[in-house]
């Protein structure tokens, strides 16, 4: 597939998005429309006003150095770590302290409340710090049956 646009890097590593009539926008920025449930699919191309000026719908039909570009980028913008255990709670009352492994490596965050612990799909939740930092968990079927025990209580 044949890409509409050219992306480049200026010398100040902000991302240079050139349109096949050859309008230039400097300063774009990839966001994802659905960051967990297809992170892969429907990136838009956002300026620096917030306005979008082009669209992906799928990272994998781009030539690999412009995907390179929006996936480097997009991670170098998201931080959402993915919860693979949870090995203790100070309390089963809020606000409490939980100490969790994840994807990034072992920590810890206080979670203020059950209704920051969210349900996206049956499955998977979204877990908010009182940083705003968002945790994941992808499917809560494939935690160990300790860390299921603890979910239980706040679910």
């Amino acid at each position: 597939m044949t890409t509409t646009f050219e992306l480049t890097r200026n010398s100040f590593g902000r991302l240079i998005l050139t349109t096949a009539d050859g309008v230039v926008h400097e300063g774009v920025s990839p966001v994802r429309a659905f960051p967990v449930q297809a992170p892969e699919d429907g990136i838009s191309l956002l300026n620096s006003d917030g306005k979008e000026v082009a669209w992906i719908d799928l990272i994998s039909d781009l030539p690999p150095a412009i995907g390179a570009l929006v996936t480097e980028e997009l991670s170098g913008r998201e931080f959402m770590p993915e919860i693979s255990r949870i090995n203790s709670v100070t309390s089963y009352a809020t606000p409490c302290t939980w100490s969790v492994v994840t994807d990034r490596g072992d920590t810890e965050f206080v979670l203020r409340g059950e209704e920051d612990i969210r349900r996206l799909t049956v499955d998977t939740l979204l877990i908010s710090d009182i940083h705003g930092i968002h945790f994941l968990v992808r499917d809560i079927r494939e935690l160990d049956k300790h860390s299921k025990k603890i979910l239980d209580r706040f679910l």
